[in-house]
C-alpha cells in the first residue's frame, strides 16, 4: 500500500488487515487515494481522498504568516477615522504606529515550499536528532525563524499597560502576564519543530500542510502552554472516526522513529489526536487532522488579542485563576482554556462601552467561513487596532468579569455569543437544551462548553466566580484569589 512508507519509518500496509489496529476495515476507494498521495512524487497526478486537486503552487498558498508593519509613524494629518469608528490619531495618543500584523520587525514565517513540491532536504537516517535534522536541512522557508510575540504595535509592553495600572491589584495582573506569556524563543522552539515535522510527514502525504494552531499563536499561551498541530490533508471534510484515526497511526509509526519525538499516544475521540513530547524543546504538542475550525478560530482570536491591549493581560490572569481553582479542565466535565477566553472576551464586549467589538461582524469578509483554509491566515492581516472610550483599569475589569458571572449573565437562558458581540435568546435547539453552560463557537455554532455535563461541576464553577468576585471586591488584592509568586515558580 505505501511502498514510500517503510523507509520513513512505517511498514507496508496490507490491506488485508484492513486499518492495521483490527479495529475496523476503510473502504477501498479510500485505501486507493493514500496509495497516490503515497507515490506522489512519482505519479502526475497528485489528488487527495475525492480525487480533487489540491493547491500546489505558490501562487495558490500564500505566506504562512504575516509581514511586519513599517517601523515609522504615519503623518501628523493621518486619519484618526477608520470605517466610521474613532482611532488613534498620532496628536494624542503614544499607539500611533501602523498596525502590525501580528508579527514583530524581525525574522517571521516564511511560506513552505510549494505543497507537493520537492525541496532539495537531504533525507536523513531514522535515529538522526531533531538538531541534526534542521542544521543540515534546507528550512522550509527563507526565514526559518518563527515570529515573536510582539509588544502592542512595536512599543514597549509594560509602558503600554502602565496606564490601566495605577493600582495594587492592576499592578499584580501586569506582573503576572509580564512573567508568565509565552517568550518568543518559546515560539521559535515550536515552530522549528512544526517545520521539521511538516517535511517528516510529507514523505507519508506529500500534499499536506501543518499548522500551528492554539493559544501558541493567538497570542493567548503562556511559558509551560502545549501546542496544537493541525494537518490539513485536503480540501473537504475528513471522516474523523475512521479517516483521520488511519492517517495519525500511520503519523504515530513514523514518530516511533524518530529518536527527538516521545511517546507519540494516539488519543480516540470526537476529533481524534495524536499526543506526543518534542524532546528538544520539551514541548507537548496534539496533532489533529482537518480540524480545520480550530484554525479558523487561531487567527480570529490573535486578531481580538491585538486589537486592544488589555485583552492579554486579563486573559492569562483569568486562565490562571481558573486553573488555581480547578475549573479549567475540558476532560474534568469543567471549562476549557478555549471557552474561558471565549467568556472574557464576550464580557468585554458587552460593557456598556465596549473594550472590543466584534470583529467577524466589523470585518466579515477577512473572517468568511468559506474562506479557503491555507487563505485564512491572510484575512485579518489589515485590520487595525481598535480605539475603545472604555478606560477602565485591569483590575476594574476582572472585577466586572467576575461580577458579570456570578449576577448578570443569565446560565438559564443565554448563550454567549463572540460572534455576534452580545448574549442570544437560548433556543430549544438539540446544541443548547439541557446544557448548563452555552459558548457559541464563533465559526461552526457548537457549543465550546459541552464539557460542562454534570450539576455539581456547573455549580463548582458559579460558586467559584462568586466567592473569587467578593473577596476581590474586599481585599483588592490579587493573591486573595490567586497566589502571585506561587503561580509565577510554577
Amino acid at each position: 500500500m505505501y511502498p514510500s512508507a517503510a523507509p520513513a519509518g512505517c511498514p507496508p500496509y496490507n490491506s488485508k488487515n484492513g486499518h492495521g489496529n483490527g479495529l475496523y476495515p476503510l473502504p477501498q476507494a479510500f485505501l486507493q487515494h493514500h496509495q497516490q498521495l503515497a507515490e506522489a512524487p512519482r505519479n502526475i497526478a497528485n489528488t487527495n481522498f475525492h480525487g480533487r486537486t489540491l493547491p500546489a503552487g505558490p501562487s495558490d498558498i500564500p505566506l504562512y504568516d504575516w509581514k511586519p508593519s513599517p517601523s515609522t509613524p504615519p503623518g501628523p494629518h493621518a486619519s484618526a477615522l477608520a470605517n466610521g469608528r474613532k482611532r488613534h490619531s498620532g496628536d494624542h495618543s503614544p499607539y500611533n504606529l501602523k498596525r502590525q500584523h501580528f508579527s514583530s520587525p524581525v525574522p517571521h514565517y516564511g511560506s513552505p515550499p510549494a505543497v507537493g513540491s520537492s525541496p532539495s532536504v537531504s533525507r536523513p537516517g531514522p535515529r538522526e536528532t531533531q538538531s541534526t535534522l534542521i542544521q543540515h536541512s534546507q528550512p522550509l522557508s527563507p526565514q526559518p525563524s518563527a515570529p515573536r510575540m510582539p509588544p502592542l504595535w512595536g512599543e514597549n509592553p509594560r509602558s503600554s499597560l502602565q496606564a490601566y495600572a495605577k493600582d495594587k491589584l492592576s499592578g499584580q495582573m501586569v506582573e503576572l502576564f509580564e512573567a508568565c506569556q509565552q517568550q518568543s524563543t518559546d515560539l521559535e522552539r515550536k515552530e522549528l519543530c512544526r517545520a521539521q515535522l511538516q517535511r517528516e510527514i510529507q514523505r507519508l502525504f506529500p500534499l499536506v500542510r501543518l499548522y500551528l494552531a492554539g493559544s501558541s499563536l493567538s497570542g493567548f499561551g503562556s511559558r509551560n502552554s502545549d501546542a496544537d498541530l493541525c494537518l490539513v490533508i485536503q480540501a473537504a471534510p475528513v471522516d474523523q472516526r475512521n479517516d483521520a484515526v488511519y492517517v495519525l497511526s500511520l503519523i504515530q509509526q513514523l514518530f516511533y522513529r524518530l529518536s527527538y519525538i516521545e511517546r507519540p499516544q494516539l488519543i480516540r475521540a470526537k476529533v481524534p489526536i495524536l499526543k506526543f513530547r518534542d524532546k528538544v524543546s520539551g514541548v507537548e504538542f496534539d496533532l489533529n487532522v482537518n480540524n480545520t475550525v480550530g484554525i479558523r478560530n487561531t487567527f480570529l482570536l490573535r486578531s481580538y488579542a491585538y486589537a486592544e491591549r488589555r485583552v492579554r493581560p486579563i486573559i492569562l490572569v483569568v486562565k490562571r485563576w481558573a486553573r488555581h481553582h480547578r475549573i479549567n479542565d475540558a476532560s474534568k466535565g469543567t471549562l476549557s482554556s478555549y471557552t474561558l477566553v471565549l467568556m472574557v472576551l464576550h464580557y468585554l464586549q458587552t460593557l456598556p462601552e465596549p473594550v472590543i467589538p466584534s470583529l467577524q461582524n466589523e470585518y466579515p469578509e477577512c473572517f468568511s467561513p468559506s474562506m479557503d483554509i491555507h487563505r485564512v491566515p491572510e484575512g485579518p492581516r489589515d485590520i487595525p487596532p481598535y480605539s475603545s472610550s472604555n478606560q477602565a483599569s485591569l483590575g476594574e475589569l476582572l472585577l466586572g468579569f467576575l461580577k458579570y458571572y456570578t449576577s448578570v449573565f443569565r446560565w438559564d437562558k443565554q448563550v454567549i455569543s463572540v460572534r455576534e458581540a452580545k448574549a442570544l435568546p437560548k433556543s430549544n435547539s438539540l446544541e443548547w437544551r439541557d446544557k448548563f453552560i452555552c459558548v457559541e463557537e464563533p465559526f461552526d455554532g457548537t457549543n465550546t462548553a459541552r464539557a460542562v455535563h454534570e450539576k455539581v461541576k456547573f455549580d463548582a464553577i458559579k460558586a467559584q466566580f462568586a466567592e473569587s468576585w467578593q473577596m476581590l471586591q474586599l481585599r483588592k488584592d490579587l493573591n486573595f484569589i490567586l497566589p502571585i509568586r506561587n503561580t509565577i515558580q510554577r
